[in-house]
């Protein structure tokens, strides 16, 4: 019984230490875009970085890609490499921020929810089930307590935000189901949309990462090639090992409650009444449809 819940302990640690580096990403990546530099830049200062650092993890696995069906290599790459940052990053064009930040997150474990369900036959215990409504009303207020118009450019955004959350839900299912190695799966992640994005990158936008200074230059690329593709993406396939994937899933509807703290003192961003209810709302989503109150009946 301990040991059920010092397990529980220990991923709900690599998830939330996950999500916090993905909080931070929204406030860092928010001043990085309105400055400097831009979508296309993040995704692959991202990949590139992490693809060069990674090399030898892939050299270490001799073959690689055994054991992984294509289907599910392009899925693994699709749903948490460059084609989910894009997608996010296309969004954020026709949609606001706290959009991205309530649709992607919040509805990443609905739809992991429902793939686990049909897919892997994992069940789904009351208690989850009311965690992930509780999710989904805090994402629902965080979007409908804005008086913003509403237009049909705002809901190509959020068609946008929602198709990233559907694909790093399969993602989260094909680590799972695959029982791949976290560094593998970054490893993959990470060369993979390399191979793909970056000649896309260099034919579009040249050389411009030049021009930063070298300092910011090795300051982004430490934190969005190191911290946020490589540290976080570990983190999360911990905690998806040890929890399961709706569980592990579900602490990523953490971000936006913690990219409101983290915007308050990084951006002088202060969250709204309404801002304030969806993040409770969240936070005990998460605490139900992570099994922590599971958790701690089995120790009783």
């Amino acid at each position: 019984m301990q040991t059920a819940t010092s397990s529980y302990l220990k991923g709900a640690l690599c998830g939330l230490s996950a999500v916090s580096i993905w909080a931070g990403w929204s406030s860092f990546t928010r001043l990085a875009v309105t400055t400097k530099l831009d979508a296309w830049d993040i995704t692959a200062l991202r990949f590139g970085v992490a693809a060069l650092l990674l090399l030898p993890v892939v050299f270490r696995f001799a073959k690689a890609v055994d054991g992984l069906s294509w289907p599910a290599l392009l899925l693994l790459v699709a749903g948490g490499g460059a084609p989910f940052v894009m997608l996010s990053a296309a969004g954020l064009r026709f949609a606001p921020a706290h959009d991205q930040a309530a649709l992607s997150p919040g509805f990443s474990p609905l739809f992991v929810a429902m793939i686990a369900a049909v897919w892997l036959r994992e069940p789904l215990e009351t208690v989850r089930k009311i965690g992930l409504a509780l999710i989904l009303a805090g994402a629902l207020v965080i979007i409908f307590a804005q008086g913003i118009a509403w237009t049909g450019s705002r809901s190509l955004g959020h068609v946008l935000f929602l198709s990233a959350s559907f694909l790093w839900a399969c993602f989260t299912v094909v680590m799972r189901q695959t029982k791949i190695e976290p560094l593998r799966a970054v490893a993959l992640v990470s060369i993979g949309s390399s191979v793909i994005y970056l000649p896309l990158y260099f034919a579009w936008h040249g050389t411009r990462l030049t021009e930063l200074p070298f300092n910011e230059l090795g300051l982004h690329a430490l934190f969005q090639g190191v911290m946020v593709t490589i540290v976080s993406l570990l983190l999360y396939g911990r905690a998806v090992g040890i929890l399961g994937a709706s569980a592990g899933a579900a602490f990523g509807a953490l971000v936006p409650a913690l990219s409101a703290l983290l915007a308050i003192p990084l951006l002088g961003e202060w969250p709204t009444t309404a801002d304030w209810i969806a993040i409770m709302l969240v936070s005990f989503g998460v605490y139900f449809a992570s099994g922590g109150l599971i958790s701690r009946r089995t120790v009783n």
